[in-house]
């Protein structure tokens, strides 16, 4: 049993080191190029790296794909090949931030945290047209991509609740909005966020509190407001947000 601790424990140092260490310098150079077929190269030359051994739990690399697949999906290009460029920009980001979080205590996360704040934010604003809309459901379906490239669950929590109760489906909705206030209790302050996790806080309380205001229940839609309404005290779209997503009335 040690030796089987010992060598864990020595695999575990292993990707922690070769994270830290390796530069991935043909990667850089493909980006810096910037230009279609090298953004191709790029994610051709960085998925090598997610399927070897030596390198499949370094965040590194994924995060490389998610630049080059997001870069092509801006493109405007028509390949076939990379209709889903995006989403699969989404899906390799959340992986190398997942193993960024692992094995590397989420320092290469923050390094390339300019990358993942633009990137949330493009995710935040189709999901936030999508729900602004009334489509709850594709609305979901984003969020629910949002909530992997993100460390701060809280928001996309409530945003999920409010699409779920305004589908109509008030169990799954409660369900989220309970996840919601129990990550809520232990956090004392979202300095630090990025801009898109503070949107979604944002978008994801007033959302959820229009909904329960529809539903009449006026009471639980202040107390849950109140629970963040500091944090937006000095957000200049904090009342017109109110007014138009809390007091709206419902869609008939």
């Amino acid at each position: 049993m040690k030796h089987l601790v010992a060598i864990l424990s020595f695999l575990f140092l292993s990707v922690t080191v070769y994270s830290q260490t390796r530069e991935y310098k043909d990667l850089v150079i493909l980006y810096a190029d910037g230009t279609y077929d090298s953004y191709k190269k790029l994610v051709k030359q960085a998925e090598k790296y997610t399927l070897k051994d030596a390198t499949k739990k370094d965040p590194k690399p994924y995060f490389w794909m998610a630049k080059g697949l997001y870069k092509i999906s801006i493109s405007g290009t028509d390949d076939d090949n990379y209709k889903n460029a995006y989403k699969d920009a989404i899906k390799f980001l959340g992986k190398g931030i997942k193993y960024d979080i692992k094995y590397n205590d989420g320092d290469y996360t923050s390094e390339e945290s300019e990358f993942v704040s633009m990137f949330q934010m493009t995710l935040f604003e189709t999901a936030n047209n999508e729900i602004s809309g009334g489509g709850f459901k594709r609305g979901f379906s984003w969020v629910l991509k949002y909530a992997k490239i993100s460390t701060n669950k809280i928001g996309p929590n409530y945003l999920m609740g409010a699409c779920k109760y305004e589908a109509a489906d008030k169990t799954t909705a409660r369900e989220y909005w309970k996840k919601a206030d129990a990550e809520l209790k232990t956090i004392e302050s979202i300095e630090g966020w990025s801009e898109a996790d503070r949107n979604m806080l944002k978008y994801g309380v007033l959302y959820s509190a229009g909904a329960l205001k529809r539903s009449r229940q006026e009471d639980k839609a202040k107390t849950l407001v109140g629970k963040v309404a500091q944090w937006f005290e000095e957000d200049e779209d904090w009342e017109a947000l109110y007014d138009e997503i809390v007091n709206k009335p419902k869609e008939k």
